[in-house]
């Protein structure tokens, strides 16, 4: 006995299990205990579970999660035993494996409800051969009611060389879809589902759901074409007087036909779901009298053939003229004949003429010509086949007649619908016959439909199918040929045999009897109906289970062993559907078209992981290749639209509607599908190409970069930066939000998932389609950095960084935060990328928001790549901004001409086709004010203060707390100045008055700030820099403030940090009081490239 090991639970209180317990294998281990693999010598018991599509392993089961390997050969392996299993256990289960059929399932967790003491039943192992398991039902299910109803009839309207062009198109086409479907079946294990479980896992689930669908329509609609030949074949040729519409003229036989089929049809497939419903057991068993049907059928014909090479079976035809005649009413082929030396008559003289007399008016045609009778079956040695070489296409009511026959036209043809004459009764042409000729070479999936029951099916597949493929091939090539050799052309045109006196032209030419043909074809009929209403509806179970089209759950349910009840019931309501049309050469083109969208998919699939050469891609089946997929890919679309060009697009538009539905309702599966790698290679290649230059002038636009904090519980601080980031791409290009957590990866891994996860959520919330990507790192600096270096892939890269401005950034004891900002700066200038800075981001609009009119104003102080003028225009083609005009602001300074200024400026945006309200704002040469300079005091000293004092934490916020006091008390008191002025009072607040008031208190607060430091301010001592640079500040302010106080959004030029790092507290001064009294800013500081041209 083999050394074996077996799982036994161990508890946390180290607990050790009994011997008995190891003994017994498997038992119910509590919540929080730990399996190990513990040594044992009993026989392996692995293998019970059922495989995971998730899982590499076959029988992955969540009791292998934590085994431990208690021993010490293999110690140096422990700490992989967490998640990977020893080779030993792996092979076990391999060994152990059986794939279960559908309705299994359900009965194991029955059996697991009633209890664990309750022993299972063994599931037996699938022991069905290539011969039983494949071939026989391949040959069962593409042998059936064409070739025993419509074969004669296509050879004699096609002709022979037509006919095996038809032939060998649409048997060319199943073979090389085997040949792909053998690859896919033979690469890896293929569960019970079959075609569809092959194409979904191979193409992806919206694919899978469309195709899996059309297969499953084009399967129900074969039921309602298998039922309708079963009652063609009854009324037609068993019981025609069991009709119930009976024909009181003969223009009217093909209504009443067609309403006879209706209600015996829908009798029928009442009766056959009934079946279905009851047992399917019933149906499996009577498989092999079905296919005994068909195999005596076939035999019959061939032994038919033969005979009569040597001695013909006697069919007469009676032809008048050369127009074929319906003999149920006539026993003689004569106008006349002797009785008792007397000229009297006959049957057919009473149907052309008025009365029975000789002097009666009669057809026109039929006083022209003559009767004669001519042998329907020739032989194989008569030279017919010379005749029915070329087919005899014609309109619907043409009449069928022989060419070679002598005939005198009539004058008056009007009457000709009325006579017993075999015509056309529908319109022939070439494509019609493909149509209809297809589904008798549909049914090659049978062999991987029954891919659960087969001992080996990755070597029963390909070789079972291949050969019923080709085995059918030789049966249609033989039958084509030799149905032209042996039978006269009148005869193969004639569909439902009214010429042999309502025989089945096929079953004329059997032997030993035509009864043979008909009673087999009828149960072949029968069978194959009730065998497509046993496999569409666990068709639409499997989709329905996948989870993939939501609307299709009801239809996963069932019996409680697994029937598919309520599938059952839709797949009989659309079956009825084919059995209304009534008509079998109507159904015909409408089934063909869904197999042949499912074949062209399966071409696809194996030719899509072929060329994409998946790693997982190791067929065992090696004649394979891509050239061969495609083609047989291109023979199933020509053969649609050859069939029929408007139901080829009806299939696929159901089949495009499918996938939308499917891609819309968002299909979270993840079956390693071949999509999934075409999507990687096309992205690659793209990538690739995008590398080779950078991008032109012309087809610049912003790729985002946005820069997130997050709060102390990982969500997102500012949700409606992701909002705006919305509006400004309009799901245009390429969006990346990042952001930082201090501390390692090794530490930090599980809070960066949830942080992924929760700028995910809040992404999905603002409508913003882009990727996440959250980095741990020892501080927030190095962080961005890296984020801004390495963010995107080749040439996807971002080219533009957005952030939030710092607005607590002085309240903050901890100067890291604004430090980490003007770092962020200096990273995106050196970069060479655009920076977007948004100031009070909390009050932008949100996506549901719709501005009125109003303005977005742009402040064009410096040129640095027009990205000024381009945000506002990407801005207005969103929704939310798209009411909102544009405006430019230059500033003209005292030696500029601000006339021609503005001239040139409108002419500019002119060329750049931009609609935009321009004025030049001058900014007049001025003498720096005492408010600027006391503002610069108050920077300097500040900072100098904190550096050299050196402050601890706790001394600097006692220090903030006591300028702050002292600053509140030196306004309060002049404010109670203020207020005592009867002019002070403003009722209503301007932005005149604002800017009066500002101006008027500036002298005054000085007062307060002398009164802060106790000392009196040395102007001249100052940074003469950083007071021209806070004079700036402070009259661009006021010039924006004035002009733009009320606009939707200000948009302005950045100025750059200072080179000398000591002065970046001074830098957040400058643009706090640059941009003092603004609610919604974006300062915009450019990449250094142009990114908006004039040309075209």
């Amino acid at each position: 006995m083999s050394d074996r090991f077996v799982v036994v639970p161990v508890g946390q209180g180290n607990e050790q299990c009994s011997e008995s317990e190891g003994a017994e294998g498997y038992s119910i281990e509590p919540q929080d205990a730990v399996p190990v693999l513990e040594y044992s010598r009993e026989p392996n018991r692995y293998g019970d579970g059922m495989p995971k599509e998730s899982s590499p392993f076959i029988n992955n089961t969540d009791n292998d999660k934590g085994n431990l390997y208690d021993g010490k050969n293999m110690a140096l392996f422990e700490e992989e035993m967490d998640s990977n299993p020893m080779v030993s256990s792996l092979l076990n289960k391999l060994a152990n494996y059986t794939n279960l059929t559908q309705g299994v399932k359900e009965h194991e967790e029955a059996d697991d409800d009633e209890g664990s003491a309750k022993t299972k039943k063994p599931v037996k192992s699938p022991a069905l051969g290539t011969l039983i398991g494949v071939y026989l039902p391949c040959l069962q299910n593409i042998l059936g009611v064409i070739l025993f109803l419509r074969l004669t009839w296509i050879v004699g309207t096609a002709g022979i060389m037509e006919s095996l062009a038809i032939v060998v198109m649409t048997c060319s086409c199943t073979m090389l879809t085997a040949i792909s479907m053998s690859a896919i079946a033979t690469n890896g294990v293929v569960p019970a589902g079959g075609s569809y479980y092959m194409i979904s896992r191979s193409l992806g689930p919206e694919f899978g759901g469309a195709v899996g669908l059309c297969f499953y329509l084009g399967t129900t609609f074969a039921g309602s074409m298998y039922i309708l030949g079963t009652i063609e074949i009854l009324l037609t040729y068993i019981v025609p007087s069991a009709a119930i519409f009976k024909a009181e003229k003969k223009e009217d036989e093909a209504e009443a036909l067609l309403n006879n089929m209706r209600v015996y049809g829908t009798c029928c497939l009442t009766l056959m779901s009934l079946v279905v419903f009851v047992g399917v057991k019933y149906v499996n068993k009577l498989a092999l009298v079905f296919l005994a049907c068909v195999i005596l059928s076939i035999l019959a014909i061939y032994a038919g053939v033969i005979k009569t090479a040597f001695e013909p079976p006697d069919f007469p035809i009676c032809l008048l003229g050369n127009r074929t005649l319906q003999n149920h009413n006539f026993d003689q082929c004569l106008k006349t004949m002797e009785v008792d030396n007397v000229t009297v008559t006959t049957k057919l003289w009473s149907l052309f003429c008025d009365s029975p007399d000789l002097n009666a008016t009669c057809n026109e045609y039929f006083t022209l010509n003559n009767v004669t009778v001519i042998q329907g079956i020739p032989g194989l040695t008569s030279g017919v086949i010379r005749d029915n070489i070329w087919g005899d296409y014609g309109p619907n009511g043409m009449l069928v007649e022989n060419k070679h026959q002598a005939s005198e036209p009539a004058a008056d043809t009007s009457q000709d619908i009325y006579m017993p004459y075999v015509a056309n009764d529908i319109t022939t042409f070439f494509t019609l016959l493909v149509g209809i000729y297809f589904p008798s070479v549909t049914g090659i999936m049978a062999g991987s439909n029954r891919s659960g029951d087969l001992r080996d099916a990755q070597k029963s597949i390909p070789i079972g199918t291949i050969m019923a493929i080709a085995t059918t091939t030789f049966i249609y090539i033989s039958s084509v040929i030799l149905f032209g050799a042996c039978i006269e052309g009148v005869v193969l045109r004639d569909k439902f045999g009214d010429s042999v006196k309502g025989n089945l032209v096929i079953g004329i030419l059997a032997w030993p009897s035509p009864w043979v043909i008909v009673i087999g074809s009828f149960f072949s009929c029968c069978g194959a109906g009730l065998q497509s209403l046993t496999g569409a509806p666990r068709l639409l179970q499997a989709i329905a289970r996948d989870g993939i089209v939501p609307f299709l759950q009801v239809f996963g349910h069932g019996k409680a062993n697994g029937e598919p009840t309520w599938a059952l019931l839709l797949t009989g309501g659309i079956c009825e559907i084919g059995i209304l049309i009534a008509s079998l050469d109507a159904v015909a083109p409408i089934l063909s078209m869904f197999f042949l969208m499912c074949y062209l998919f399966v071409n696809l699939a194996c030719a899509l992981q072929t060329l994409l050469r998946t790693p997982n891609w190791r067929p065992r089946f090696k004649f394979y290749h891509w050239a061969l997929s495609f083609l047989g890919a291109s023979l199933c679309l020509s053969l649609m639209f050859i069939s029929s060009w408007y139901y080829a697009l009806v299939a696929m538009l159901i089949a495009g509607c499918i996938y939308k539905y499917i891609e819309y309702r968002g299909a979270e599966k993840e079956w390693g599908d071949g999509i999934n790698g075409l999507s990687l290679n096309a992205a690659r290649y793209a990538l690739i190409r995008l590398e080779e230059a950078p991008p032109h002038t012309k087809n610049w636009r912003p790729q985002m970069l946005l820069l997130l904090n997050l709060d102390s519980d990982h969500t997102v601080k500012h949700p409606r930066l992701l909002s705006f980031c919305t509006q400004l791409k309009a799901g245009k290009g390429l969006t990346i939000v990042g952001s930082v957590l201090e501390g390692t990866y090794m530490t930090k891994e599980a809070e960066v998932k949830k942080a992924e996860q929760n700028i995910k959520s809040s992404m999905t919330t603002e409508r913003t389609k882009g990727f996440c990507h959250v980095v741990a790192s020892s501080n927030l600096r190095d962080g961005f950095s890296h984020l801004i270096q390495t963010a995107g892939l080749g040439g996807m890269k971002h080219n533009t960084v957005l952030m939030a401005w710092p607005g607590t950034w002085k309240q903050s004891n901890d100067p890291v935060s604004w430090k980490n900002f003007i770092e962020t700066v200096r990273e995106t200038t050196a970069a060479h990328q655009a920076l977007l800075v948004a100031k009070n981001v909390d009050s932008f609009p949100t996506n549901t928001d719709r501005l009125g009119q109003g303005t977005i104003d742009v402040w064009w102080v410096v040129h640095d790549g027009g990205l000024l003028m381009l945000l506002p225009f990407l801005l207005r083609q969103h929704k939310v901004w798209r009411k909102c005009k544009m405006r430019i602001f230059t500033v003209a300074n005292m030696d500029d001409n601000s006339i021609q200024m503005k001239k040139d400026l409108q002419m500019f945006l002119y060329h750049l086709r931009l609609d935009a309200e321009v004025e030049v704002v001058e900014m007049h040469d001025s003498d720096i004010s005492a408010f600027t300079y006391e503002k610069t005091l108050v920077m300097e000293q500040r900072s100098q203060m904190l550096k050299q004092m050196q402050l601890s934490r706790t001394e600097r916020e006692r220090e903030a707390q006591l300028i702050h006091d002292r600053n509140t008390a030196s306004h309060a008191a002049l404010n109670d100045k203020a207020d005592a002025g009867p002019d002070r009072v403003h009722m209503t607040w301007t932005k005149d008055k604002f800017l009066t008031e500002r101006n008027r208190n500036r002298a005054e607060a000085n007062m307060g700030v002398r009164d802060i430091f106790n000392m009196k301010p040395e102007w001249e001592s100052l940074n003469q820099s950083n007071v021209r640079r806070m004079h700036t500040a402070v009259k661009l302010n006021e010039v924006v403030v004035n002009k733009s106080q009320g606009a939707h959004l200000v948009l302005l030029n950045m100025p750059g940090p200072p080179k000398n790092r000591g002065g970046d507290e001074n830098y957040m001064e400058f643009l706090e009081v640059l941009l003092e009294g603004l609610n919604r800013v974006l300062l915009v500081r450019g990449g250094g490239r142009e990114v908006i041209t004039i040309y075209s």
